[in-house]
């Protein structure tokens, strides 16, 4: 036994051995991105450096990273070579973008298979299910406000008392907007009842997320993993924000719930919302997101 765990060792110090070993921890375990954009923020910020669990909703088919090549058939036609669990409502979830599967996305799944859901005047409604039972007991577990609307019941904003750095951008209103029908689904989208093992992605930032409300759901076959910690963090002028390194989201995210502010420690923006004045601006922001890659 000791002879073989000598054997073990030595090759885990070869070249061979370390290539091999970090080549599975990427393939299979974690990996890490860095957030380039805005669209999760108050909840994640753009430098934050993660890593991600990659077998919380199975094990994705390994990439070549960087070139992003897949080694491996899909034997299960779901990208997936083990099955596992599937996001959740109200989970921060690690995907490859639809329409170009090279490039990674960090979103908030606000629907799973067989809800409806809809935007009206910025606020996101949801029928868990599109069934009224279902919808009433998942609006208490979530403390959100069910309204009537559409002769139907919906949860009102489902995440913002859970999930407080949802937030919106005031200085972005119709007006704002006028003639820009790309924009439109800020203010209005839906309804649409989300496919089976599909889910409907939308980033914390509303309205500055590429999200869903664009370019439609992500299949199972996309999904990732989901945050793990962020292991760096720091602003655009190089100022690491030492009070998020080594922190879980939900820790975050529970500091947001107490009334305290985590994106506006030391090396943090202090400007919550970034003003666009420029509709054009505002598109090519949108349009641009994704997650960077390391």
């Amino acid at each position: 036994m000791w002879e073989k765990l000598k054997k073990l060792y030595r090759w885990s110090n070869s070249w061979t051995g370390t290539i091999v070993i970090v080549l599975t921890i990427i393939f299979f375990l974690a990996q890490a991105f860095i957030i380039p954009s805005g669209s999760m923020k108050n909840t994640l910020l753009i430098g934050d450096a993660l890593f991600a669990k990659k077998f919380s909703y199975g094990v994705p088919i390994p990439h070549l990273p960087w070139l992003e090549i897949p080694l491996l058939p899909d034997f299960r036609g779901d990208g997936h070579l083990i099955d596992g669990p599937r996001p959740q409502r109200g989970d921060i979830v690690i995907f490859r973008y639809p329409r170009n599967p090279r490039v990674h996305f960090v979103k908030r799944c606000v629907a799973v298979g067989g809800d409806r859901l809809m935007v009206r005047d910025k606020h996101l409604y949801l029928r868990v299910e599109d069934n009224d039972q279902k919808t009433r007991e998942f609006a208490r577990k979530m403390q959100a406000e069910i309204v009537e609307k559409e002769g139907k019941i919906w949860v009102k904003d489902p995440y913002a008392k859970l999930h407080p750095g949802i937030h919106h951008d005031p200085s972005i209103t119709r007006q704002s907007i006028e003639g820009e029908d790309f924009l439109l689904p800020i203010f209005d989208y839906g309804p649409i009842v989300v496919p089976q093992d599909s889910y409907f992605m939308m980033g914390d930032n509303r309205d500055h997320s590429n999200d869903s409300r664009w370019w439609g759901i992500v299949r199972y076959r996309y999904i990732v993993g989901k945050p793990w910690f962020i292991y760096m963090s720091w602003d655009n002028n190089g100022v690491i924000r030492w009070h998020r390194i080594f922190r879980t989201i939900d820790s975050l995210e529970e500091e947001l719930r107490e009334g305290k502010k985590p994106y506006l420690t030391k090396g943090c923006y202090k400007n919550n919302h970034k003003k666009v004045v420029n509709p054009e601006e505002l598109k090519r922001e949108i349009e641009s997101q994704g997650a960077g890659r390391r």
